[in-house]
């Protein structure tokens, strides 16, 4: 078993907690660990294709279920939580208004993930779709000027260490960026940025799932200690909440 190597391919979202958590493991352990990131959507791409994979994180629950079904996976289970909120670029004309009011602005280009391959995009749709329940006519419109520059089969590439949201206001490609949460520490001392919360009862919740889809050894031995208690601990260091049954 030591002389394994496993791939690890995991949601973009998680290297901050990852890469730590994957180094602890590989000091308690003795096994070497690949991880790869990229958006969920298109990793599980990748497995269906045939690329290996023993554990795979994903930022959803479907893209693993799926490969559950299809008899891919030998086992999935939720890990950890998550939410969306509002990235804006400080100017004099938006810092008084609010997060619903910055994206209600049709001067301010919003930039988002990419839905379908990104389940960042995927939750960013939903919450358009539940601000037009409650607005109607607004989350339709925001869905139409919103420009899904990341996390694509042909997206703007990100620099490794860079967070989508700062990195595209600050190449002036967008004013707003609706992302993770987790990513509102790391952005907290940007004196160029606001982060914005979105309210509880208008957010999304992102439930996070894994899955292992090897028999070996190793792999269960890593899937085990994504979900201990020193795995949890490096996702709530990196910001990431609990995950919940809750519905």
């Amino acid at each position: 078993m030591a002389n394994t190597t496993l791939t690890l391919l995991a949601a973009g979202s998680l290297r901050s907690a990852f890469l730590p958590l994957v180094a602890h493991f590989r000091q308690h352990t003795g096994l070497a660990v690949d991880a790869q990131f990229g958006p969920a959507g298109l990793l599980r791409e990748r497995i269906e294709a045939g690329s290996p994979c023993a554990v795979f994180a994903s930022a959803n629950a479907a893209h693993p279920q799926a490969l559950l079904q299809a008899g891919l996976a030998q086992e999935c289970q939720g890990f950890a939580g998550n939410q969306l909120m509002l990235t804006a670029r400080r100017s004099r004309d938006n810092d008084g208004l609010d997060w619903l009011a910055l994206l209600s602005t049709p001067r301010l280009r919003l930039a988002t993930s990419t839905p379908g391959c990104d389940p960042s995009g995927d939750y960013t749709w939903q919450l358009f779709a539940r601000i037009e329940a409650r607005c109607p006519g607004l989350g339709n419109a925001m869905a139409g000027r919103v420009q899904p520059l990341v996390g694509g089969r042909d997206s703007l590439s990100v620099p490794p260490g860079e967070i989508a949201g700062a990195w595209l206001i600050r190449q002036n490609l967008a004013d707003l960026f609706i992302g993770y949460a987790h990513y509102a520490p790391a952005l907290a001392s940007c004196d160029d940025l606001r982060t914005l919360t979105i309210p509880a009862a208008w957010n999304i919740r992102c439930d996070y799932q894994l899955a292992r889809l090897s028999a070996d050894p190793a792999a269960l031995a890593l899937y085990r200690f994504i979900l201990g208690d020193v795995g949890q601990g490096y996702l709530r260091q990196a910001g990431f909440m609990p995950f919940s049954d809750a519905a």
